[in-house]
């Protein structure tokens, strides 16, 4: 027996009768090669090798589809109507139709096709070029009935190969199936919950406005009582300051005229101002009497009461008392010790330009010398401060606020005003706390109530849902009916690849895609964008991701829910030769 002829891999020519694999039968599945088939097509499959083999006589290499066209009780017309030939023209390895059809079992014409019958396959159409070429074509062997080739005949165990990739296709139909009716039966429930609850916020969000409100207006009240409490409290303080500082001043201006009055004779005189130079209006470190006579008011002498309420205002800042401490305080003591040069008492410029002038000022240096210890002594004789530590008449200001700037503790009514006030806040607060996580629970409610989960809602438990697929280089994340995103797997932070657009599939089967838009931009290039396909499956897996063009991605989720309703089970296995 001759070797079994070499067999060329199977290509289809021209439309393929009742032979088109499940995967044809499908609209494109673009870069997704899996099989996606009806329910009904599922069936088709299934029945095909089951249907007993019915010998119909035809002339060689045409399809029972064509047998009407080929009646050899009468002349045969070209399938093209080119031609009309006497019937035993055809198969005469005599090319004489333009399309070729008068010679479906020969070689003779290049543009026919032969129709391989492949009983217990799938039929297939191939070139009638390959017709006795010597190599095997259909699985059968049909096509090289002349030659002297010997086919052996494969078509029962691709048939039988076939029909268990088909049950398997079935088994996880079935399964699958019977997974998406629980689905949609717990979602059913699920939704009539959320319905219950919805209504249930509903009506209590009217209660919990009303309680706000009134909440509102009782801290609105506290809060009133409160800063009234707190202004009466500012305001005694204020007082009490002003009080204390106008007493400052008060006895700061009678140590200063005490001070000038050096004949006590009750009255400061213009000769008496002009000891202290410091008070200069000119600049030239002298106080004429002119400028003395000015800060007295035009008078050449003044009493107390005048002196605190006209002189003392105006030369305040400037006067320098003449008695020094003769000890400095310790380093605890801030105002002292923090002195700055001119807050310090300093000799009076007159000494300063005598130190600068020539021997010939040197007895006025002696005179003024003596007049200084006659003033350092004259504390002492009148008994206004106390030799050891009199303090200066304006002490300067600490760097930081001291216990006496402070504002005391607030009273006990006060205080109770201010707890009255803070509990009503936190009520207030935690209500209106409570009235915004209620509103936004209805809100999620009514969102996820309305949304399209699919003719049933068997998609709806994707809803609060992720699922990863870990390749070689990135972490996908697909929250269906929210985000994608694409994360570096050895760290770092994640791309938005798209937000929930819209359902994405093809008119007749819109629940088959999803599509995520308007997610990070590529550098110079649009936003990204994803498209998810939905495949049948026990199990809800992301399996397969690609960027098939810039920017644009493609995910295949198997999901329960994607599940068509199975065929019934089919009966016993058995030749077939076509339907």
């Amino acid at each position: 027996m001759p070797p079994a002829g070499p067999q060329r891999p199977v290509q289809a020519h021209a439309a393929l009768e009742h032979s088109a694999s499940p995967r044809s039968l499908l609209p494109p599945t673009d870069h997704f090669p899996r099989l996606q088939i009806s329910g009904k097509m599922l069936l088709f499959l299934l029945l095909l090798p089951v249907c007993w083999a019915v010998e119909v006589k035809r002339p060689r290499g045409v399809s029972l589809t064509n047998l009407h066209f080929y009646d050899e009780s009468k002349p045969f017309t070209c399938l093209d109507s080119s031609a009309t030939i006497p019937f035993d023209h055809v198969n005469d390895d005599y090319c004489d139709c333009k399309d070729g059809s008068d010679e479906p079992g020969t070689a003779a014409c290049p543009n026919s096709s032969f129709h391989c019958t492949n009983t217990g396959y799938k039929p297939l159409y191939i070139s009638s070029r390959w017709v006795n070429d010597g190599v095997c074509d259909c699985c059968d062997g049909t096509d090289e009935y002349n030659s002297g080739i010997v086919c052996e005949n494969s078509c029962k165990e691709k048939g039988r190969k076939e029909r268990e990739t088909l049950q398997q296709m079935a088994e996880v139909t079935r399964e699958g199936f019977r997974l998406k009716k629980i689905l949609i039966e717990d979602w059913k429930k699920a939704r009539e919950e959320k319905q219950q609850k919805l209504a249930e916020l509903q009506a209590g969000k009217k209660s919990l406005e009303d309680q706000v409100e009134m909440l509102r207006m009782v801290k609105e009240e506290a809060e009133k009582l409160e800063k009234e409490a707190k202004d009466q409290h500012q305001k005694l303080w204020e007082e009490q300051q002003a009080a204390s500082k106008a007493q400052q001043e008060q006895e700061l201006a009678t140590s200063a005229f005490q001070e000038l009055d050096d004949d006590m004779d009750g009255v400061v005189s213009v000769a008496e101002l002009q000891t202290h130079p410091e008070l200069d209006t000119d600049g030239d470190g002298v106080l004429s009497e002119g400028e003395a006579q000015t800060l007295l008011g035009g008078d050449m002498q003044i009493d107390a009461t005048a002196f605190h309420d006209r002189v003392w205002v105006a030369i305040k800042d400037k006067y320098q008392s003449e008695v020094l401490p003769t000890d400095w305080p310790v380093p605890s003591a801030p105002d002292l010790t923090e002195l700055t040069e001119e807050q310090r008492p300093v000799p009076s410029p007159p000494m300063e330009e005598e130190e600068e002038e020539d021997e010939e000022e040197e007895p006025e240096e002696e005179e003024e010398e003596e007049e200084e210890e006659e003033e350092e002594g004259s504390p002492q004789v009148q008994g206004e401060q106390p030799k050891e530590a009199p303090p200066p008449l304006m002490p300067p200001k600490p760097a930081s606020a001291t216990e006496e700037d402070k504002m005391p503790p607030y009273d006990e009514q006060t205080q109770a005003f201010i707890d009255a006030a803070q509990e009503a806040r936190n009520k207030f607060e935690e209500a209106e706390r409570s009235l915004r996580d209620m509103e936004e629970s209805i809100r999620n409610l009514e969102q996820e109530i309305s949304f399209d989960f699919g003719p049933n809602g068997e998609f709806a438990y994707l809803y609060s849902q992720c699922y990863e697929l870990t390749t070689n280089e990135y972490i996908y994340r697909l929250c269906p009916f929210k985000l994608v995103s694409q994360k570096p797997k050895l760290g770092g932070s994640p791309t938005n690849l798209g937000t929930w657009g819209s359902w994405a599939g093809p008119e007749h089967d819109k629940f088959s895609a999803m599509k995520y838009e308007q997610g990070t931009g590529c550098w110079q290039g649009p936003n990204r964008s994803t498209t998810v396909r939905l495949l049948c499956g026990k199990e809800t897996v992301v399996t397969n991701t690609m960027e098939p063009s810039r920017c644009e991605y493609l995910m295949e989720l198997m999901t329960p829910a994607a599940c068509p309703e199975p065929p019934p089970e089919p009966p016993a296995d058995g030749d077939h030769d076509e339907l």
